[in-house]
């Protein structure tokens, strides 16, 4: 199984940008489908999750501003990022979990300064 990751890149404070994260190889069940950031010096933190049943959990700093969804017959995850902050520049990972392992993408980085 492989992660890919795309739709990172520069944004001014207050502007938007679309992640998405697609799984190819041999996919039964994502259970949970997820998104972290790790910024220069810090430890990776979670974004945000959204499971098969579609309930979601974001990160307290995200709430009101980012959005996970899920396309699950394309093994696709997306974060749609809007209204971001200089704090929320940071490389983010896409991480999938499935009959109890994890796979990771590659992660996309994600600038935000004016």
């Amino acid at each position: 199984v492989q992660l890919q990751a795309f739709g990172g890149g520069l944004a001014q404070p207050g502007g938007s940008l679309r992640l998405s994260c697609t799984a190819s190889g041999s996919i039964f069940s994502v259970d949970v489908m997820g998104w972290y950031r790790q910024a220069p010096g810090q430890q990776r933190e979670l974004v945000a999750t959204v499971t098969n049943f579609g309930y979601t959990n974001y990160r307290d700093s995200v709430k009101g501003r980012f959005t996970i969804s899920r396309d699950n017959a394309k093994n696709t995850a997306y974060l749609q990022m809007n209204s971001l902050k200089p704090e929320d520049t940071a490389v983010y990972y896409c991480n999938f979990k499935m009959v109890g392992y994890d796979y990771w993408g590659q992660g996309t980085l994600v600038t935000v300064s004016s």
